[in-house]
């Protein structure tokens, strides 16, 4: 067996249609699915849910799950908030910057453009306080040629470690040495 690509991936969320409507607005996915139970499916638990889904192109499906008799979400208190996040890929720095720029006119808080040498980020929250970034790839083949060359090492080093191993150190050489 071998996985053909991701079906959907589901998060929780406070308010359905907030949710729906603030992906739409601000990130333009299209709304496609809502499924509503007073029953889970998988489990037969009595507990209601909306659960929508959106295009988040290519066949990559983001859904929510709003639980109203759930007590109120919260987050894994032991790890920091910059871990757990959705990168989504946009297509040049161009779109990426006039999303910074639609953003913030909105009033949403954004970090970046944050410069990872094969792409460039930006980072914001949802109205759910999900970490969002929005990134363009800018590596070359050669970078990542580099990059694909030293992957085992660099986990083998890791796992025995738990250190950075330098094998890609390339990457955070100052601008323009990344060659």
């Amino acid at each position: 067996m071998k996985i053909k690509q991701i079906h959907h991936v589901a998060y929780r969320c406070k308010d359905a249609k907030e949710t729906v409507e603030w992906y739409v607005k601000h990130l333009n996915m299209d709304f496609v699915l809502a499924i509503a139970e007073n029953e889970v499916p998988s489990t037969k638990a009595p507990d209601p849910y909306m659960h929508v889904f959106l295009d988040a192109g290519n066949g990559n499906v983001l859904a929510f799950f709003e639980l109203p008799t759930q007590p109120d979400m919260g987050r894994d208190q032991n790890t920091p908030a910059w871990v757990q996040h959705l990168a989504m890929e946009v297509g040049s720095m161009e779109e990426l910057l006039a999303a910074k720029e639609r953003l913030v006119a909105a009033g949403i808080d954004v970090i970046g453009p944050v410069n990872h040498t094969i792409f460039k980020s930006i980072y914001f929250f949802d109205p759910n306080g999900h970490r969002l970034e929005l990134a363009c790839n800018i590596g070359t083949p050669e970078m990542m040629k580099k990059l694909d060359d030293v992957k085992w090492e660099m986990l083998e080093e890791w796992s025995q470690t738990k250190k950075a191993p330098s094998h890609a150190a390339w990457m955070h050489a100052p601008e323009g040495e990344h060659a």
